[in-house]
C-alpha cells in the first residue's frame, strides 16, 4: 500500500495502538511524541519525531525534518492532547491555558504548516471528543477540555470548507477509552485502546464526507 501517516501523540494510549494497526495493515507510519523516543514498535516501517504542541520552535523543526527527508504525508492524525482538568468542575488558569496550547493552538498550527506536505486527496482527522459537542453537553465538569474539543471541532469545519478540493476533514470522537487521560477513563472506559484504534482505522480507510463530525464508538455520526 505504502500510504504514509503522521500520528501526533503515539507514545502511548490510542495513538500507540493506532500507530501498531495501521503497521499491520501495510502503511508506513511517522508518529511523534514529546521526547522523540516511542518503545514497544520495532519495525522497519516505523519513524518515530519529537514533537511538543505546545512550542512553536518545535513545529518549526518537525516541519523542517519532514521536508529535509522529502516525506509526503496521506492522513495526518492529530490524535495529542492533554485533559489536565477532565472530572474537576471549575476552570483553573494554568491548566486552561496548557490545555488550549496544546489541543487548539498547538494542533492547529502543526496541520496549517503540513498541509503542504498531504498529498492530493489525502485525509486530515483530528481526534476530538463528544465532550465538545455543545447541543450534547448536559454537564458542568472539565471546562478547558470540552472547549477546546469544540474550538478543534470548529478548525475542523473550516479547513473542511477551505481543502473541499482536495483533501478530506473530519472530527472523531473515538469512545471512552480507558486511556491514562483521566481517572474515570482508567475505571470506567468502555473501550480498549486497541478497540478505539480500530474504530479510528476503519473510518480512516473509508470514504467518508469531508467536514463531518463521527462517533467510533456507536459509528453514527454526531451532533455539533
Amino acid at each position: 500500500m505504502n500510504k504514509t501517516i503522521l500520528i501526533t501523540g503515539a507514545s502511548k494510549g490510542i495513538g500507540f495502538s493506532l500507530a501498531k494497526k495501521f503497521l499491520e495493515n501495510g502503511f508506513k507510519v511517522i508518529g511523534t511524541s514529546r521526547s522523540g523516543k516511542i518503545e514497544g514498535i520495532i519495525n522497519e516501517s516505523f519513524e518515530t519525531l519529537q514533537l511538543d504542541l505546545s512550542d512553536f520552535k518545535n513545529i518549526e523543526i518537525l516541519k523542517k525534518e519532514i521536508n529535509d527527508k522529502g516525506r509526503k504525508i496521506d492522513i495526518l492524525i492529530n490524535n495529542a492532547g492533554i485533559g489536565p482538568d477532565l472530572d474537576f468542575n471549575n476552570p483553573e488558569e494554568i491548566t486552561f491555558k496548557q490545555t488550549f496550547d496544546v489541543n487548539v493552538i498547538g494542533t492547529t498550527f502543526l496541520t496549517e504548516v503540513l498541509i503542504e506536505n498531504i498529498n492530493i486527496y489525502g485525509k486530515i482527522i483530528n481526534i476530538s471528543s463528544k465532550m465538545g459537542s455543545i447541543e450534547l453537553c448536559e454537564r458542568i465538569d472539565s471546562v478547558a477540555y470540552r472547549m477546546s474539543k469544540t474550538a478543534l471541532n470548529m478548525y475542523t469545519k473550516i479547513l473542511s470548507n477551505r481543502l473541499s478540493e482536495k483533501t478530506k476533514v473530519a472530527s472523531v470522537h473515538p469512545g471512552w477509552v480507558r486511556t491514562t487521560i483521566a481517572k474515570s477513563n482508567i475505571t470506567e472506559g468502555r473501550l480498549s485502546s486497541e478497540e478505539s484504534a480500530n474504530g479510528i482505522f476503519n473510518f480512516a480507510i473509508s470514504e467518508f464526507r469531508s467536514g463531518i463530525y463521527w462517533d467510533v464508538e456507536t459509528e453514527t455520526e454526531l451532533a455539533w
